[in-house]
């Protein structure tokens, strides 16, 4: 990996000197991810409507937050002197439940302070949630979410897209009928297809707060 070069999974080298596209193209993307996400809420919700008696089912519910997040990348391997720092960030996403049994989470995170030398990571994610257990007004639940993570590389190196899988799970509060604390959220990330044939494993933990819109 020569300094400047964009790195992917999917296309070829790109000249550092494009930073510019390079900044719009991540907010395109993230614009994207967001318009996809409203989308398939709105969908399922009108399907939901129109399939399930509302007599006889629960309704959809949608619940939105953000959060703050701290993540070990995984990457000291490109550091001069083997760090370990942490990389933090904020985040934000929306809960869909259907039914007990079927539910789906999706999130975005953006990984941009404490960086080592400008490196950050940013995830676009979504899968099943599945509600453990429930005590009181506190729910267990765990998810596996899959979509892309997104790097940029130290001391200015590169940036690359890669595909990422996230093994995870966490505690929710409820406060009020609206209110939510999202307590306690761990997720356990694979890159499968990294540079050079090899594997990303960033981990983390996440606290934040949710609102149940519907």
């Amino acid at each position: 990996m020569s300094p400047g070069y964009l790195l992917d999974e999917h296309f070829s080298q790109s000249p550092r000197t494009h930073t510019d596209v390079k900044n719009v193209f991540g907010i395109l993307m993230r614009r994207s991810v967001l318009v996809l996400m409203c989308i398939l809420m709105g969908s399922a919700a009108a399907a939901t409507a129109q399939v399930e008696p509302s007599a006889t089912t629960r309704q959809f519910t949608m619940t939105v937050g953000g959060f703050a997040s701290g993540f070990q990348p995984d990457s000291s391997g490109l550091t001069t002197d083997g760090s370990s720092n942490y990389l933090l960030g904020m985040g934000t996403y929306v809960d869909m439940r259907f039914r007990r049994w079927v539910q789906i989470e999706a999130e975005g995170r953006w990984l941009r302070f404490n960086e080592y030398y400008g490196e950050h990571q940013d995830n676009y994610l979504i899968g099943p949630r599945l509600p453990i257990h429930q005590f009181g007004r506190a729910t267990a639940y765990g998810k596996v979410l899959v979509g892309y993570g997104k790097m940029t590389f130290p001391f200015g190196y590169g940036y690359g897209t890669f595909t990422d899988i996230a093994y995870g799970g966490g505690v929710d509060y409820k406060l009020t009928r609206k209110l939510s604390i999202r307590a306690i959220d761990f997720e356990y990330q694979q890159w499968p297809k990294w540079i050079n044939n090899s594997a990303l494993y960033p981990y983390g933990v996440s606290v934040g707060v949710g609102y149940k819109v519907f």
